[in-house]
C-alpha cells in the first residue's frame, strides 16, 4: 500500500468491509477466536494483525483485499483523537475509570503488591447481560497481566553488567 495512504482512509476502507459484510464485531470475533474489542482494534488499525490470524479474518471478511491485509500486518501507529473524550460513551468510560481508579489501584496493590496492570499484555471485551431487574447491562472486562515494579538496583542493569566468563554466575556466592 502506498505510504501516502492515511490511516483514516485505511480505517474507513476496513470499516466499509465490515459494514458490507453485515457482521457485528462479536460475530467476527467468534469466527476468528478473537475478542470483540480486539477485532475492532484491528479494523481501526490500533492492533497488529498476526499471520496466523490473517487467514481467519479473511475467511470471516472475504472482501478484505491483499493491500488491506498487508497494511494490517504492519505494526500500527497506535493513537487516539484527544477530542474523543467529548463523545458521551467514551466520556462515561473515562469517568468510570477516574471515579473508581483509586480504589482499583488500592485493590491491585493489596492483592498483588506494588505494580500495575499491563495495557500491552491485555485483553478486553464488551458483553451484554440482563440485570436482576431484567434490563440490559454493559459488562466491560479488562484482563491485563500484572507487572510488579522493580527495585532499580545498579548491579542489575544489563548496560552495567561486565561480560561473564563461561563458568561464572552473577549473584551466586561460593
Amino acid at each position: 500500500m502506498e505510504e501516502s495512504s492515511s490511516k483514516a482512509s485505511v480505517v474507513n476502507r476496513l470499516l466499509g468491509v465490515k459494514q458490507r459484510s453485515g457482521k457485528t464485531f462479536g460475530q467476527i470475533a467468534q469466527e476468528t477466536g478473537l475478542t470483540n474489542v480486539y477485532v475492532a482494534q484491528l479494523l481501526r488499525r490500533q492492533a497488529h494483525l498476526k499471520p496466523e490470524t490473517a487467514l481467519k479474518l479473511r475467511a470471516s471478511l472475504p472482501e478484505l483485499t491483499d493491500d488491506l491485509v498487508d497494511e494490517m500486518m504492519r505494526p500500527p501507529m497506535r493513537s487516539y483523537d484527544p477530542n474523543l473524550i467529548q463523545e458521551p460513551t467514551i466520556y462515561r468510560l473515562n469517568e468510570a475509570v477516574m471515579h473508581f481508579g483509586e480504589s482499583i489501584k488500592e485493590i491491585i496493590n493489596e492483592e498483588f503488591g506494588d505494580g500495575i496492570m499491563s495495557a500491552i499484555d491485555f485483553y478486553c471485551s464488551v458483553d451484554k447481560v440482563k440485570g436482576m431487574d431484567g434490563k440490559d447491562r454493559v459488562v466491560v472486562t479488562f484482563d491485563g497481566k500484572y507487572l510488579p515494579y522493580t527495585e532499580q538496583r545498579s548491579e542489575d542493569m544489563a548496560s552495567r553488567l561486565r561480560p561473564q566468563k563461561a563458568n561464572e554466575h552473577p549473584h551466586i556466592s561460593s
